[in-house]
């Protein structure tokens, strides 16, 4: 078989063009004088020859591994992949690599991670912490996307914004009686979504908030919601605050045979990848994830380029929260009078 040719190295570039690799050298790496002519005419001729950096031999020249480490709570949360795939693109175009490390929900397990990456040598660290976990900075600059309202925070989604939003929408297709679904009440992403959900009522409507987590520890995984029965006392609406809590309500809603949208509607958070096909599809609110991965991949980057020493920091952004969008989909419709009809022990199929 024939040997595939090694791509062009320093010392080719520099036989072509007759100068020296010191020369070759500073100019694609922008270090040293050289002239802004010659500067150009040596990358052109490297683009030409195909040249690709050696990230070995930058991380000798430069002291950094061109590598930042993605610390995610849960890879199996249908919600993270998306938000690393989104973080990746971003750092490939900033000319970085990604190690991505799972938390698995676990404090301790967080702690591990970022000490892991640590010892990787990453440049910089993205984490999106555990649920009710504050993080301090590590051995590098530090990203944090959480929310605007956790300490240390460098940019998130609007989460109070996009609780304003649901409000809006339901108190325009008028709603009164909305009940709020969690499943953390110490996750500060959760609590603001709620507080937006409660901020963007008008007087004369009422809220509660159903957390699902004090259900299961008194009944275990999985236990009944019992939506059905708030929806009989007189709810309309059952604002999510996850699509996967949305869609546990909106099954269990389904089987006890309350229609949806015609006797309550049902709403969510983050436009999960099945959002728009489960029936009825479910309207939520969606996170722009690649400009948040944008503006977060920019501050730890220009950290990075700034810092003197690895001492760690907490980078902050100069937007710090990026606006969220409702989407609108067939779970949620006007309050009408199938919801009288269910406080009357009847069924509108």
């Amino acid at each position: 078989m024939p040997q595939s040719r090694p791509g062009p190295n320093l010392s080719r570039i520099a036989t072509s063009l007759g100068v020296s690799v010191a020369t070759v050298s500073n100019a694609l790496s922008g270090k040293g004088r050289v002239s802004g002519q010659l500067i150009e005419k040596i990358r052109e001729h490297a683009a030409e020859l195909g040249y690709v950096p050696s990230q070995a031999g930058r991380a000798l020249r430069t002291g950094r591994s061109g590598v930042l480490g993605l610390v995610l709570p849960d890879i199996a949360n249908p919600l993270f992949p998306k938000i690393a795939q989104a973080i990746e693109f971003a750092a490939s175009a900033a000319g970085y690599g990604v190690l991505i490390a799972d938390s698995r929900g676990d404090a301790a397990a967080q702690t591990e991670a970022i000490n892991r990456l640590v010892e990787r040598s990453v440049d910089g660290m993205i984490i999106i912490p555990r649920r009710a976990t504050r993080i301090s900075a590590a051995a590098c600059p530090v990203a944090v996307i959480d929310t605007a309202s956790t300490p240390g925070n460098t940019v998130a989604a609007d989460h109070w914004q996009g609780g304003r939003e649901i409000a809006d929408h339901l108190t325009g297709l008028g709603h009164r009686h909305i009940l709020i679904i969690g499943n953390n009440q110490e996750s500060n992403v959760q609590n603001d979504r709620a507080g937006g959900i409660r901020s963007g009522m008008r007087p004369g409507m009422h809220a509660e908030t159903l957390w699902i987590d004090r259900l299961e520890q008194d009944g275990g995984i999985g236990c009944p919601l019992g939506v059905a029965e708030k929806a009989r006392q007189g709810f309309t609406a059952f604002a999510a605050l996850s699509d996967l809590q949305a869609l546990r309500a909106l099954t269990e809603l389904q089987q006890a045979g309350i229609n949806i949208p015609t006797d309550v509607s049902v709403t969510g958070f983050d436009d999960l990848i099945w959002s728009p096909v489960v029936t009825p599809s479910l309207t939520t609110v969606r996170m722009d994830m690649n400009r948040i991965a944008e503006i977060a991949v920019s501050a730890l980057t220009d950290a990075i380029k700034t810092s003197v020493t690895r001492e760690g920091v907490l980078v902050t952004a100069t937007t710090d929260r990026v606006a969220m969008q409702l989407i609108v989909r067939q779970s949620s419709g006007p309050c009408g009078p199938g919801t009288k009809n269910l406080r009357d022990g009847e069924h509108v199929g």
